[in-house]
């Protein structure tokens, strides 16, 4: 049961706009919500149209990063992780060897290609994070954060997406001296590290949270909630958050002033917590829990003065009210599974294999339409991506990619 988690945190969803633009994990503000329109809305009985498929990635859980006139993915043959270029008529342009990836259990490469211009960014799942260029595939620099910065091997192996803001890029090796720490994007050099709170990573993606005049970054590590100084490094709080397994594979969410974390528990029950920040935000004050709201490694959605998302291994979707916490209603008629919103809709794809167009309102979910995936082996694990009118949907070595413009 533990395993199954480790992979929330890997495919990536990303906004569309010119390149150059960063497509970040879960978005552009890494919350899984997608700004594009003109999609459809009902999809064939079978389906929306199948474009392209590519069946020999390799191992693995991520899913694409575009940008530069291309996209980008990592699979794993043996124990070599590999980098993949594609243009967007689903034609391989490189394949280039990064190094030793993660094969000791659900093998395979976890973190989620970032693109910047010529530059794209990952981390193997040996807590090793890389810098390609994206035209030609040349390695630009690597840092390894377990022999640089005192980095702790966790179970399923080490797994971030890259958090990049202007210059930076951010990472969070775990270590007890240097916990959370800040990259020149262009040369892997240090610019601050932080002692943070001590505690080893936890498989969570951080965000870049700016709040009135503070910026902080905010993630989870091993049984905890962290705000730290984006500018210095300088740790601010820590609010626990346990897990059995030591897992926090969602990226937290910011909205308005205030943070939502989920985790799942089987023992505690911390589900969803809302954490209001202080002006300065070197504080943070709970509002509320909802612990009915197991969410592991599936991501959800903030809109509207509502949240949305399933809850771990329980066949269940919930609708919370963001001023009070309280689950308003549930769904049982698709398994759990990973969650978007685009041009007014749902696009949640489940643990079994479903990917289903879903509205939904405070008052009930409704299946619109909903199909299976065919292609792939292994858990179906990686999260969807919407680009410029395309669904891609990654399942182990197989690339899927659907026309869903209307």
């Amino acid at each position: 049961m533990p395993g199954v988690i480790i992979f929330a945190f890997i495919a990536a969803a990303f906004c569309p706009g010119t390149d150059g633009q960063v497509y970040q994990w879960r978005g552009p503000n890494r919350n899984g919500i997608i700004p594009e329109t003109g999609l459809l809305k009902t999809w064939p009985e079978n389906g929306p149209e199948l474009i392209w498929s590519f069946g020999d990635l390799g191992d693995g859980h991520t899913s694409i990063g575009p940008g530069n006139g291309r996209f980008f993915t990592t699979g794993l043959n043996g124990s070599t992780g590999y980098l993949f270029s594609f243009d967007y008529n689903g034609k391989l342009l490189w394949k280039k060897p990064y190094g030793p990836e993660w094969n000791e259990n659900y093998i395979g490469p976890r973190s989620t290609p970032v693109v910047i211009d010529d530059l794209v960014y990952f981390q193997s799942g040996h807590g090793v994070v890389y810098c390609f260029r994206s035209s030609s595939g040349e390695l630009v620099w690597s840092a390894d954060l377990q022999k640089r910065f005192g980095g702790k091997q966790i179970t399923w192996g080490m797994v971030e997406n890259m958090l990049v803001e202007g210059d930076r890029i951010f990472c969070t090796p775990g270590g007890e001296i240097n916990n959370v720490v800040c990259l020149n994007r262009f040369t892997g050099a240090a610019i601050w590290t932080s002692p943070g709170n001590k505690k080893p990573s936890a498989y969570c993606s951080s965000i870049y949270v700016r709040h009135k005049n503070a910026e902080l970054i905010v993630t989870m590590t091993d049984g905890s909630i962290i705000g730290v100084d984006a500018k210095t490094g300088q740790f601010y709080w820590d609010v626990p958050q346990n897990q059995t397994y030591k897992i926090h594979a969602n990226a937290p969410v910011y909205s308005d002033g205030v943070i939502y974390c989920a985790s799942e528990n089987e023992t505690s029950n911390n589900g969803l917590v809302a954490l209001k920040l202080s002006d300065d935000g070197r504080k943070v004050t709970q509002l509320w829990r909802n612990r009915e709201f197991k969410n592991l490694m599936e991501g959800f959605i903030v809109k509207d003065g509502l949240i949305f998302g399933a809850v771990y291994n329980a066949n269940r979707w919930l609708c919370v009210d963001i001023n009070t916490g309280m689950t308003l209603h549930s769904f049982n008629k698709l398994a759990d599974g990973s969650i978007l919103w685009a041009d007014g809709l749902f696009y949640c794809y489940s643990k079994k294999g479903e990917v289903a167009l879903m509205s939904a309102d405070r008052n009930s979910f409704k299946i619109v339409s909903r199909f299976r995936i065919s292609l792939g082996d292994g858990p179906h694990f990686s999260h969807p991506v919407i680009y410029n009118g395309r669904l891609y949907i990654r399942h182990g070595n197989a690339l899927m990619v659907y026309n869903i413009k209307g």
